[in-house]
């Protein structure tokens, strides 16, 4: 998941027209390719080979996985880049998708995930940071005790001093994180291709067998699926910067080659990890797993490479993360979803309530590692599954439109109509694949999490004098937040050991 991806969302849409209008002070397509590399890379990279084989799964699996997600995410990123074409009236960024074809309600919904997805993944981040830090300060343990709370706790609240100051253009802090994701990767892989670290025998028996040999195929497949939509996170905003282009045809191009270009790297770096060590090792390597990859690889000078790295990344990654969490509900406010309180600003323009929110919810879960198992791995399944609903929507609208609209096409996009159809249901598909992916428990949070959104979309309706759950889709849905939610409450109760 990245940083500048996730800054990005909800931005204006593409200015130049499909026709191909060039803008002379535009960016190229080779610089087109390369800002929306850096803008979907995320520090999960670095951790994804020890994710992958976490859950048991064999090297075969973890390869369906990414195969199906290679399809499944392609569509979501031309679906993002259809919709900015087809409706660039739209400019409320994903949820406004939401509440265009399906209501108020779902795109509330929609909202809610995105932001509760961005502040989990400050608490992932956070648990990847420290985690890289014990290298260097062993005092941090596995990343997760009370000194990483307490370190992660200033973090968050020196970062929202900063934003309530006005700081929120983090270019030069992005150029770091910049540096500091894609050197240490191409030394890696230069590295373990060419000092042999990469045996043959290692890679072949890994096909085979997994970390939990017992799991069925298809669950080892499961377990892989949220570490492959993780990495992915933050694809709707790569097209954000579509409007940047020097030539508007050049786009489409671009976002092609950039998410080949993305899968390739993340394959790499998967694949070579399993030729470095079986993957029952790899399940057991601490975050981030690539730096432990690399000692083994390599020696100690590999981890201490890629750890300062990703701790390098991270503490800027943070800062990016308190940016979009505080501006993203801040918005949302503003387009009358979010109650009114959170459209407020200081003297800086700075979204100050939404900041103090954030980063109390966002303190409230880092305490959990005090009395939970709660891991890097949790935290990011968590924000991944929180951030499905908005995915599906927009999908799902694009689809509405492919098939209700296709005037709405006419000199906007190449291609054939039937051809967009397929990829947004395909979209549609592989986002309720998502949901299956990740699991019960998975599930069942997610559940919970969209309960406490309920009270604040009456909140806001009410502030504002309006009449909610008025249509026969809200009630529906509605129904299905309260009865899920109950289940996952009873479930909890019921079944020892779930979470």
């Amino acid at each position: 998941m990245s940083t500048e991806s996730m800054t990005t969302t909800g931005s204006a849409s593409p200015q130049a027209g499909a026709d191909g209008v060039t803008n002379p002070k535009g960016i190229g397509l080779f610089r087109m390719v390369t800002t929306v590399i850096t803008l979907i890379v995320g520090a999960g990279v670095f951790s994804l080979s020890g994710d992958a084989a976490a859950g048991g799964a064999s090297g075969w699996a973890i390869l369906t996985a990414w195969g199906i997600s290679a399809i499944g995410v392609f569509c979501l990123v031309m679906t993002f880049f259809a919709l900015s074409r087809v409706k660039p009236d739209l400019k409320g960024g994903i949820y406004t998708y939401a509440a265009t074809g399906f209501g108020d309600f779902l795109g509330f919904n929609s909202a809610w995930g995105y932001w509760i997805s961005a502040l989990l993944c400050t608490v992932s981040f956070s648990a990847l940071l420290f985690g890289a830090l014990s290298y260097f300060f062993p005092v941090f343990g596995d990343g997760t005790n009370i000194y990483a709370v307490i370190g992660a706790s200033c973090i968050i609240w020196f970062y929202a001093f900063l934003v309530s100051r006005g700081i929120s253009e983090v270019t030069l802090i992005n150029a770091v994180i910049t540096i500091s994701k894609f050197v240490p990767l191409l030394i890696g892989i230069i590295a373990i291709i060419f000092i042999g670290a990469f045996k043959p025998d290692v890679f072949l028996a890994n096909l085979t067998t997994g970390a939990d040999p017992s799991l069925a195929f298809v669950d080892q497949v499961q377990t892989a699926m949220m570490v492959t939509i993780w990495v992915f996170i933050g694809i709707e905003g790569a097209v954000a910067i579509s409007g940047r282009a020097k030539k508007s045809k050049d786009v489409g191009k671009a976002t092609i080659i950039a998410f080949i270009c993305v899968l390739t790297l993340y394959l790499t770096v998967s694949i070579l990890s399993m030729g470095v060590m079986p993957l029952s090792e790899l399940a057991t390597l601490e975050n981030p797993a690539l730096a432990y990859v690399m000692q083994a690889a390599v020696g100690d000078w590999g981890a201490i490479l890629i750890n300062f790295a990703v701790s390098l990344s991270l503490i800027g990654a943070m800062l990016g993360y308190t940016v979009l969490a505080s501006e993203s509900p801040f918005e949302a406010a503003e387009e009358g979803v979010f109650i009114k309180a959170f459209a407020k600003t200081n003297a800086k323009g700075a979204p100050v309530v939404t900041l103090v929110v954030t980063n109390l919810i966002i303190e409230a879960f880092l305490i959990t590692w005090l009395f939970t198992e709660s891991t890097y791995q949790f935290f990011y399944t968590l924000s991944a599954g929180m951030i499905l609903l908005p995915y599906l929507l927009s999908a799902a609208y694009f689809a509405k439109v492919a098939f209700k609209e296709p005037e709405a096409f006419k000199n906007r996009l190449n291609g054939p109509l039937l051809l967009w159809r397929i990829l947004g249901c395909v979209g549609v598909i592989y986002s309720l694949f998502l949901s299956w992916a990740a699991g019960v428990l998975g599930v069942i949070l997610m559940c919970l999490l969209y309960v406490p959104g309920i009270l604040m979309y009456i909140w806001g309706k009410r502030e504002r004098g309006e009449k909610y759950f008025q249509s026969t889709l809200d009630k529906v849905v509605l129904a299905i937040i309260v009865l899920a939610a109950c289940l996952s409450v009873y479930l909890l109760i019921t079944t020892p050991g779930l979470v």
